[in-house]
């Protein structure tokens, strides 16, 4: 019995999840893609990335991010024992369950083919022949244009172990290669900054995403991942965290988005600094206050409404009495009281919203009003649902326009489909301008005009 205990003990203090919180670190690896890992506006960000601090957090340990650029390393560093868990938009397949373990699935994608307009649009792989089709080296998308061509043999494509989906759909978009695939959540992404890219047909099914963990008799941590998924499915985490990163990008159209790309080239120059002095003033970033003002008025300082809104920030007459603005066309003058008035708003919000729900519904109520914001919100939770999320309250503010639903306000009518878009479409703006700035192509715009 003596023997059993201190074998026992000894598994126990030499397993994986034991030795991750005596070191305190947990080593995460990752890629480099807007579905994934990214520095944002405010340091490291992305869908992987929270959610392997949320883990990490949920372990009381350090989170230690590993970056590989080339998707083919990942797998690898996960066998090698170079990080304890891949979580990069991993397609969980039968191939790859022969050297590693595979977490809960935590969303599902399409592999969908990408072309650029003016190309014919793919409908069969018959269609490929002949056709300068790239993917990823070590992807699964490389793995089943292999499994097709058991049964196509004349189809060809080439894999690039040092570019990224994202860069081989800009040279998609470049039409420097006519087809590449993408898996269907980084397609709807980055769609928004190719807005010449379309979608062909789907080459295979839905297919899970999976955090990547190294086969091992020793289930600790295998466990440990399990139950925290198991935790924020059940309590609504993983939910709030799609949306947040994935919730509006299928919002904007192509159109918008070339549109906005043309803008950015033509109009944002003459009113950055304005952007960049309000947001040092208000301690804002001064892409979210551009955001702002281009769904506003399209960065027109002379824009008026039917309405009589009018300027960069769309200020209501009312509204630049409150900010003493005599003149709201003055561009400098409605950035700055826009940029006020929003913060205004954001006070408004109960404190203990968390961003950035509280961001998004004070841009509700810059657009719609505080006490329809509020409305909407009492709906939301007479109907059971969390009136402090902004992927639930949004689902109740159109219902502000139905005689059914405003009665029982207490503000009445508005036209509650309209904030909804408003935020969404400041969201998808905020992102485009970050990524530009970002990749450097911001500045290149701004010098080619």
């Amino acid at each position: 019995m003596a023997a059993t205990l201190v074998i026992v003990n000894k598994n126990y203090s030499s397993s994986l999840l034991h030795e991750i919180k005596s070191n305190n670190k947990l080593t995460i690896i990752t890629r480099n893609s807007p579905t994934t890992y990214y520095i944002g506006p405010n340091g490291p960000t992305g869908f992987e990335y929270e959610l392997a601090k949320q883990f990490a957090t949920y372990l009381g340990v350090e989170l230690d991010i590993v970056v590989k650029n080339e998707f083919h390393q990942i797998l690898p560093s996960v066998v090698n024992g170079e990080a304890h868990i891949g979580a990069a938009g991993i397609t969980h397949t039968k191939q790859r369950e022969a050297y590693v373990n595979f977490g809960p699935e935590y969303t599902k994608v399409i592999p969908q083919f990408a072309y650029k307009t003016g190309q014919k649009a793919p409908k069969s792989i018959t269609d490929l022949y002949g056709k300068r089709i790239a993917v990823v080296k070590g992807s699964s998308h490389a793995q089943m244009l292999l499994d097709h061509k058991e049964f196509f043999p004349d189809l060809e494509w080439k894999e690039y172990p040092d570019l990224t989906s994202e860069e081989l759909m800009l040279l998609t978009s470049d039409n420097l290669i006519d087809y590449t695939i993408a898996d269907s959540n980084e397609l709807a992404v980055t769609r928004r900054y190719y807005p010449n890219i379309r979608v062909g047909f789907n080459l295979g099914p839905e297919q899970p995403l999976a955090w990547a963990l190294k086969k091992s008799e020793d289930k600790s941590l295998q466990k440990a991942v399990n139950k925290f998924f198991a935790v924020i499915e059940s309590d609504g985490t993983l939910t709030h965290l799609r949306e947040k990163y994935f919730g509006h990008v299928n919002d904007i159209t192509p159109i918008d988005s070339h549109t906005f790309l043309k803008h950015v080239r033509e109009r944002l120059p003459k009113y950055e600094n304005l952007f960049k002095e309000a947001a040092i003033e208000y301690d804002q970033d001064w892409r979210f206050i551009a955001a702002v003002s281009y769904q506003e008025s399209l960065w027109n300082s002379k824009a008026v409404s039917p309405t009589g809104v009018k300027g960069l920030m769309m200020l209501t007459r009312d509204t630049a009495s409150d900010l003493n603005i005599s003149n709201r066309v003055d561009p400098h003058k409605s950035v700055n009281g826009g940029t006020k008035y929003f913060l205004s708003m954001h006070d408004k919000i109960p404190a203990r919203i968390a961003e950035p729900d509280r961001t998004w519904m004070a841009l509700a109520s810059y657009n719609v009003g505080f006490g329809h914001l509020e409305d909407a919100r009492i709906l939301t939770q007479n109907a059971g649902d969390n009136p402090d999320l902004w992927m639930d309250v949004r689902k109740y503010l159109p219902l502000l326009s139905n005689k059914k639903w405003y009665e029982k306000t207490r503000h009445g009518y508005a036209r509650g489909k309209e904030p909804v878009v408003y935020v969404q479409n400041i969201r998808n703006y905020f992102d485009l301008l970050v990524w530009l700035e970002n990749k450097g192509e911001l500045y290149k715009m701004v010098a080619q005009n």
